[in-house]
């Protein structure tokens, strides 16, 4: 098999589950009260946070659990493996799964800070921002410096605030920012806007990639709506299975793809780099073969750039990610191969840990070994400036 023990893998793609002292540690006194903290409910651990309550969706701490267990209910810490939430313990799970390195999203903040938004006091979403980002750099990256690719969020909803903590996140050491893979859902000013150029522009200027995680944005088709298990009762028609988000959950990097291409804003920030997060592969050679043909019919008289074409500024622009794709590997040379990478999803029902190492070799068996490094490593170091360690 071409993927040896000397290739590091490094997964741009796995979760942590927030221990339940994250925030009370870190925000002053006078927030307490508000501040996201769990708390026993009814036999179920549950987040509360100004003043609501929020479900844990127990599908995302299923690592270890027999797929016959499986299921959306809330679940407690005493039922998911220490990997989930101790930084240690993790480094542990890594080792068997044959994973070095990991770039890890939130879990109750939502991935790019979702939760915060809808938070009523600002301020606070803000701090808590503010907190999350020193409890994952300070706490859970500092733990192991060379398997942990450092990440934080901004708070979005305010482009001054969110500028002003992209910067102190780079003096922190962040690698990469985290992002909602689309803003207009929330109301706020899409990608074809000015509205976010000065973020743009401190990402372009400090190298600092923006990982665009599916679902960041708040929509999943099939779940937000119909299909969402946590739907509300007075709903009229029947709610989809989960299983219907569940499959096309890929869908979401395609649109966000497709309005970034489109918007303008990679001809101006041309050194503006976006990581798609658990957004799979196998889609993009036609996602580009369309946007590639709606571009060339539809240029002359819509609000787009005339002389870009869409796939080059992908390959310029933007990198992918697989759990399990065997379509995309095979269509890797029309996506291009140093733009895809590894994901292992710890510790989500997507993931194969602990074999995710023995799927990745089964996948790139056929694959020559110099791309097997790209894939497997080197990508993913080089776009986060995440070199090895001696």
């Amino acid at each position: 098999m071409p993927l040896q023990e000397q290739h590091q893998i490094i997964s741009v793609d796995d979760h942590l589950v927030e221990h339940p002292c994250v925030w009370v540690d870190r925000l002053p006194t006078r927030w307490h009260e508000d501040a996201p903290q769990i708390r026993d409910v009814n036999g179920s651990q549950l987040w509360h946070y100004n003043g609501e309550r929020f479900p844990t969706i127990g599908l995302n701490a299923v690592a270890g659990k027999p797929r016959e267990e499986w299921g959306v209910d809330p679940v407690r810490y005493e039922d998911m493996i220490p990997g989930c939430y101790d930084p240690a313990m993790r480094v542990k799970d890594m080792d068997v799964d044959g994973v070095h390195a990991a770039l890890c999203f939130p879990s109750f903040p939502g991935f790019a800070g979702s939760t915060f938004f809808r938070g009523k006091d600002k301020e606070l979403a803000r701090l808590c921002i503010q907190a999350w980002n020193d409890f994952y750099i300070d706490e859970w990256c500092a733990t192991a410096p060379d398997r942990y690719i450092p990440l934080g969020m901004v708070p979005f909803w305010d482009i001054d605030a969110a500028v002003a903590e992209a910067e102190r996140l780079v003096s922190k050491g962040a690698r990469t920012l985290s992002f909602p893979d689309t803003t207009s859902v929330f109301g706020l000013p899409s990608f074809h806007t000015d509205h976010w150029d000065p973020l743009w522009q401190l990402c372009s200027d400090a190298d600092l990639p923006v990982s665009l995680h599916f679902g960041a944005g708040g929509y999943v088709p099939g779940f937000s709506f119909s299909g969402a298990p946590f739907a509300p009762k007075t709903m009229k028609s029947k709610a989809a299975p989960f299983a219907v988000a569940i499959a096309v959950f890929a869908t979401n990097s395609w649109w966000t793809t497709v309005d970034l291409l489109l918007s303008g804003k990679l001809q101006q920030f041309p050194n503006l780099k976006f990581s798609l997060a658990e957004g799979g592969i196998g889609w993009v050679p036609y996602m580009l073969e369309r946007t590639d043909f709606t571009w060339e019919r539809h240029r002359y008289y819509q609000d787009i750039d005339f002389d870009a074409r869409p796939s080059e500024l992908f390959h310029q622009h933007f990198w992918t990610c697989f759990i399990d794709d065997d379509h995309g590997v095979e269509s890797r040379h029309k996506i291009g191969v140093d733009r895809i990478m590894l994901e292992s999803d710890f510790p989500h029902s997507d993931s194969n840990w602990p074999n995710c190492r023995k799927r990745a070799a089964e996948a790139l068996a056929a694959v020559p070994d110099d791309e097997v490094a790209m894939i497997a490593e080197t990508n993913a170091r080089n776009l986060f400036h995440f070199p090895r360690s001696d």
